[in-house]
């Protein structure tokens, strides 16, 4: 394997497609099936599948699909199983990569043997990591922006984007808009909703009490709060344009409205990857113990996310840390994540271990992202001319106390450090140079970084 794509495989849409991609395989011709975010089945009829490289098969995809060409920016081919996921070089060979997948595993799991023999991907078809949020909003071919909505839903659904309740009930009544159509008080949908509310609401929103909704139409138990406020938001729900019939505007809007609103999740459009942490010490015996997280990057970041407990707990973007990985033999790979802090009112370097054996993928994405995001960096903008005045500043929108997706520093276990000039030690007051040789150089900011020496305690 070689180039930065890929992502350690999660419970979701890994899950819904644990099956072959290759249905037959003859000396000429083969059946591929390729799915997409709402489980449905491209089948393409391919000569010579050995050789297709992923961009030969994307461009079938979009073929039969009839997508326009900006389709081959927005989604790439991925190999994804509940083990592993891979988002696919344009160069790389899918049927040769299906053919190493045991040794993969291998390399970028700790699996047990018996569950690598199990596994087989399936080739799906999926937002490109790379893909930036401001071409995506860009976007007015339907089926396109329906495909990225399907995907959004599907990880909102399975707690891959944590959410806030707030924000998992705004989501799930633009889900019921697109489904039931406009809400019309006791209209039929309401049965739907009550059957099926987790097809729009994540599992732990879903609560049942003697019956779902039951209040609402006077069968005398009271809602939980999830379905109330799934309920109250699908009756706020705009109509572009003020249509009032389901089918009489078209669905775009509320996929980009959607979409808009996912945007406002820091680990949107993310490549994800398991791993573990430290856990603080505790008790009378300073029992610490190890975390399992997740570790999600993109283009304009990292967060580690609590598997567990489904919140932030730490969230950077690149001009904000500076990262390396290490992976030494007979030794667990880790992924060191520096960034500033402080420790009892003194500023310090802190290090963050994630250990996990995916560290030299997480590392490679991360050092292409910031590529990608230097070379996209806009012009420096110009000084307003005399007697014009400045745009006004936009201000970032207010976070909820206690937001799942605010960094929660105190419960990570780090290493902190200062360079005192001579050699890096634990909790000095200043420090000048980096750690790491790997980080975002950047003109603005407070961050910096230590120096490295031979004298580095590693934990």
């Amino acid at each position: 394997m070689d180039g930065p794509e890929g992502s350690a495989g999660l419970p979701g849409p890994a899950e819904r497609s644990h099956r072959s991609s290759v249905s037959s395989v003859g000396a000429r011709a083969a059946d591929v099936l390729v799915y997409l975010a709402d489980d449905t089945v491209v089948p393409l009829a391919v000569e010579n599948l050995p050789s297709l490289s992923a961009h030969e098969l994307h461009r079938a995809v979009r073929e039969v699909l009839q997508l326009p060409d900006v389709a081959l920016e927005a989604f790439a081919l991925w190999l994804v199983s509940p083990l592993l996921e891979l988002q696919l070089k344009p160069k790389h060979q899918p049927y040769k990569l299906g053919r190493q997948w045991p040794e993969l595993l291998l390399r970028f799991t700790d699996a047990p043997d018996d569950d690598v023999a199990m596994d087989e991907p399936s080739l799906q078809f999926r937002r490109n990591v790379f893909f930036p949020k401001r071409r995506e909003l860009q976007i007015q071919d339907e089926q396109i922006l329906r495909l990225l909505y399907e995907e959004a839903r599907g990880n909102v659904l399975a707690v891959r984007y944590p959410c806030d309740a707030e924000d998992c009930q705004a989501l799930g009544a633009l889900v019921c808009r697109v489904k039931l159509g406009p809400y019309q008080s006791g209209q039929p949908a309401a049965c739907i909703l009550r059957e099926k509310l987790d097809s729009f609401l994540p599992a732990h929103l879903c609560k049942r009490g003697h019956g779902l909704f039951a209040a609402l139409w006077g069968r005398g138990t009271k809602a939980g709060p999830g379905e109330q406020g799934l309920l109250d938001a699908y009756r706020q729900v705009k109509e572009a344009g003020g249509g009032d019939s389901e089918h009489e505007a078209s669905l775009s809007a509320h996929y980009r409205t959607y979409l808009l609103k996912c945007h406002e999740l820091p680990f949107y459009g993310c490549a994800f990857f398991h791993g573990e942490i430290d856990k603080p010490a505790q008790g009378f015996l300073n029992r610490g113990g190890r975390r399992p997280v997740v570790v999600a990057i993109c283009l304009e970041g990292v967060h580690v996310i609590d598997s567990r407990e489904k919140h932030v707990l730490l969230g950077l973007g690149f001009q904000e840390l500076s990262w390396d990985h290490t992976s030494p033999e007979e030794e667990e790979p880790i992924l060191w994540l520096e960034f500033d802090g402080e420790s009892e009112g003194t500023p310090v370097n802190k290090l963050l271990k994630v250990y996990s054996k995916q560290a030299e993928l997480m590392s490679s994405l991360i050092e292409y992202c910031i590529e990608l995001s230097q070379a996209a960096e806009p012009a420096v903008p110009q000084e307003p001319a005399p007697g014009n005045p400045a745009p006004p500043t936009v201000r970032p929108r207010l976070r909820r106390q206690g937001s799942v997706v605010c960094s929660r520093i105190q419960r990570l276990s780090t290493i902190d450090y200062v360079d005192d000039g001579k050699e890096i030690k634990r909790v000095k007051p200043k420090r000048s140079t980096s750690f790491f040789s790997r980080q975002l150089s950047v003109s603005q900011g407070s961050y910096s970084v230590v120096q490295p020496t031979d004298s580095l305690e590693q934990g």
